[in-house]
């Protein structure tokens, strides 16, 4: 960010780019901001907060800045698109989309003989995922999976919305409600007690710990997102780890019905402001048209870039592991639009679903749970 930003200053010397960088996720210091009638120009604002901030007017619609910018929306991936519609508008210039990954030991998959022509063999179903973890636990004697799950409920979440989708599941109704107590709910959390049971994933670390622990060999899969494939990738590059010569990352593997996974992204939003400018408005205009026509240089983060073009490049499948990643143009899938608080909402999902796996609570009581503590967010918006 800091490179492209510094880019465009150089280009475009009548204009000075003020960056404020605030403590994630930032939303906070944003609404404070907006509260004082002092809004940014532009923010980086994730596709799942777009809402709340949209329903009460305070951002401005931004098809038309996007058309004056030479953003051709009919190039977006359908990710993007998905992330960043509210009832036909589109409400911000998508920067990017992320999903969880499964990044893999390449290493152990070959001791373990998990490995198909070369490529990992990764289940297509609950049963076989069992069945390959058992392999794994006995020939290697480590945990198929390593997983953040102490004071990270990130996680669960979005492992609970890609299993439950992955069977179609209609996780929130029409009018923005969730609708978590059944069949695929349940399904969902026990494919993952299941594997706490049986001891196939590593327990008690925090996010900090499960990185960590995955470059030094604690386990086969890291269940994470796409920003961490340079780090890793860095990582198989120098000798003596676990991960030398031997690391790859995919999208999470189709064990149901539908190959699809959660996703979201980060994107630049206009908030509303009566008093903006029209030099102040122009000089986003430009900033947006150069940081879109970057958009490839933004994607070696190892987030997907959001625009079809550059994702059928050979300058982008080139970069280590984008053809299996690029699938995720099609198949990384956001929660509808009209499902607001998502960030808190992804809270109670998370600490639910870990009582669920831990045997803390029964997956029928975490679910409605769940739906109560969800339900009662959204009933007070």
């Amino acid at each position: 960010m800091t490179a492209i930003i510094n880019r465009f200053e150089a280009e475009n010397p009548d204009i000075k780019v003020i960056e404020n960088v605030v403590f994630w996720p930032g939303y906070d210091q944003l609404t404070a901001q907006l509260a004082a009638n002092d809004a940014p120009d532009l923010v980086t604002m994730h596709g799942s907060v777009i809402s709340d901030y949209q329903a009460r007017g305070l951002l401005e619609p931004m098809g038309e800045l996007l058309a004056v910018a030479g953003v051709r929306t009919d190039d977006l991936t359908d990710a993007a698109r998905r992330a960043v519609t509210i009832e036909g508008e589109l409400w911000s210039a998508p920067i990017d989309t992320w999903a969880p990954l499964w990044h893999i030991n390449l290493n152990y998959f070959r001791e373990a003989r998990l490995i198909g022509d070369g490529e990992p063999l990764l289940p297509r179903s609950p049963d076989e995922l069992y069945a390959h973890a058992r392999r794994f636990r006995e020939r290697i004697g480590k945990p198929y999976f390593v997983q953040g799950t102490a004071n990270e409920y990130a996680g669960f979440a979005r492992n609970f919305y890609t299993f439950a989708m992955q069977q179609g599941a209609e996780l929130y109704t029409a009018d923005g409600r969730a609708n978590f107590q059944t069949l695929e709910a349940t399904r969902a959390l026990a494919l993952f007690k299941t594997i706490f049971e049986e001891n196939h994933t590593t327990r008690n670390q925090d996010y900090s710990a499960a990185v960590a622990g995955f470059m030094r060999g604690d386990g086969g899969v890291f269940l994470v997102g796409t920003w961490m494939v340079g780090t890793f990738d860095a990582r198989s590059k120098e000798p003596g780890n676990p991960l030398s010569g031997g690391y790859i990352v995919v999208p999470y593997p189709q064990l149901f019905a539908y190959d699809v996974v959660y996703a979201d992204g980060h994107n630049w939003v206009m908030p509303r402001n009566d008093k903006r400018s029209p030099a102040t408005r122009e000089a986003a205009v430009r900033f947006l048209r150069f940081f879109t026509a970057h958009n490839f240089d933004w994607s070696r983060t190892g987030h997907l870039p959001v625009f079809k073009s550059i994702i059928e490049s050979e300058a982008w499948r080139s970069l280590p592991y984008r053809p299996q990643l690029a699938k995720l143009a099609e198949i990384a899938t956001p929660l509808p639009k009209q499902v607001r608080r998502q960030f808190p909402i992804e809270t109670i999902i998370g600490q639910e679903a870990a009582a669920a796996i831990s045997g803390a609570k029964t997956i029928p009581q975490a679910l409605a749970d769940m739906e109560r503590r969800v339900n009662d967010i959204l009933d007070h918006i």
